[in-house]
């Protein structure tokens, strides 16, 4: 049996099954979040809600980079993507998120250079070949990405290539999960980790959640063995009343992280406030290039002033994002909002928690 073959076990996974169902207590209701994207996409696709007792409540939190991300951001990189001579660049999961009046695929329809690449070094390359041309990469996510945008500044830099910028948009996951901890609202037991961040940073920053906040934590893998396992040593902390930072996924992650990819992170940037969707703006949570690369900074290259927008007040984004609500509790789910008119950055990404809702939520 391979690795792929164990971990999608009908027999271990019904043993697991078991398991949660026998040391459930009844009595209480037990609440989980998940702050991953790939995670709330796995525990819908092998349909995890449904064999779990119905008093643990799993909740999606903000685990999709591009759904946190405000409008405000995304009204900065329209009105850079239309710069005469600016060649936009980005993933393909930012073309549709909506700004207050556009997005980045209209524009592009519209005659603006908007390519898509897979890595930000894709984006130095055409910045290599365009010199005549400024070209500008439109920088989100979490731990995970932070790392290959941050080496692409240094592949710029040793290049000598000074016609590459970024409009940075990164986050940092360990405050945010702070601002959810805090929440009287949402009165959470514990959080499944998010496995890519950690396989970053390690699993040693969550430590405060437990002994700060006596909030159960566990990070773990997204194969159906991996999420039930999860959820079982979660179940048992909350039952032994002994909240800790426990490794599930330890097949990938460790205590300590990727210690160079760290360092890669630390020498282009550093911490800044910022704005999330539903969160609002949360301290030290985001990352700006510091001053030794401040050349490649799209915002120092094009100071663009954008007057403070809000949210489509019919969108639910935010709130789903915080487990406030579902997304069928949003007027536009289904309706207006499909993922190929999208009204919402939850309904645009594949991790976005609207989107798993709509291609697995019958």
């Amino acid at each position: 049996m391979n690795l792929m073959e164990q971990f999608r076990d009908p027999v271990l996974i019904e043993g697991l099954i078991a398991e949660i169902r026998r040391e459930t207590d009844p009595k209480r209701k037990y609440k989980f979040m998940e702050v991953c994207g790939t995670h709330t996409m796995s525990i819908f696709r092998y349909g995890i809600r449904s064999v779990i007792p119905e008093n643990i409540v799993l909740l999606s939190g903000p685990g999709c980079p591009v759904c946190v991300t405000p409008v405000d951001f995304i009204n900065t990189a329209l009105e850079m993507a239309k710069i005469k001579d600016v060649i936009t660049t980005t993933f393909g999961d930012m073309l549709k998120v909506p700004g207050t009046d556009d997005n980045l695929y209209n524009l592009r329809s519209l005659g603006c250079d908007i390519r898509t690449v897979y890595s930000p070094s894709d984006a130095v390359r055409i910045a290599g070949k365009n010199l005549s041309r400024n070209v500008i990469f439109i920088a989100v996510g979490f731990e995970t990405t932070t790392p290959t945008t941050a080496a692409s500044i240094l592949l710029a830099h040793k290049s000598g290539i000074k016609n590459f910028f970024i409009l940075c948009g990164h986050k940092t996951m360990p405050n945010a999960m702070t601002a959810l901890a805090q929440s009287g609202e949402l009165k959470l037991d514990g959080f499944i980790c998010p496995p890519h961040v950690s396989a970053i940073t390690g699993t040693r920053i969550y430590n405060f959640l437990p002994e700060k906040y006596g909030k159960a934590c566990v990070v773990g893998g997204f194969e159906p063995v991996d999420l039930l396992q999860t959820i079982l040593m979660l179940i048992r902390q909350i039952n032994e009343r002994n909240a800790s930072v426990q490794n599930q996924y330890s097949r990938v992650v460790t205590q300590d992280g990727n210690l160079k990819a760290r360092q890669i992170i630390d020498s282009v940037y550093e911490a800044c406030d910022s704005e999330w969707r539903g969160l609002g703006v949360i301290s030290t949570s985001g990352l700006k290039i510091n001053k030794n690369y401040q050349g490649y900074d799209a915002v120092e290259k094009y100071p663009i002033k954008i007057e403070k927008c809000s949210e489509n007040p019919a969108c639910l984004c935010g709130d789903v994002l915080t487990g406030r609500k579902i997304p069928t509790d949003c007027p536009l789910f289904r309706k207006s909002c499909t993922p190929q008119y999208p009204k919402g950055a939850c309904m645009v990404s594949s991790e976005g928690t609207c989107a798993a809702y709509f291609k697995y939520k019958k």
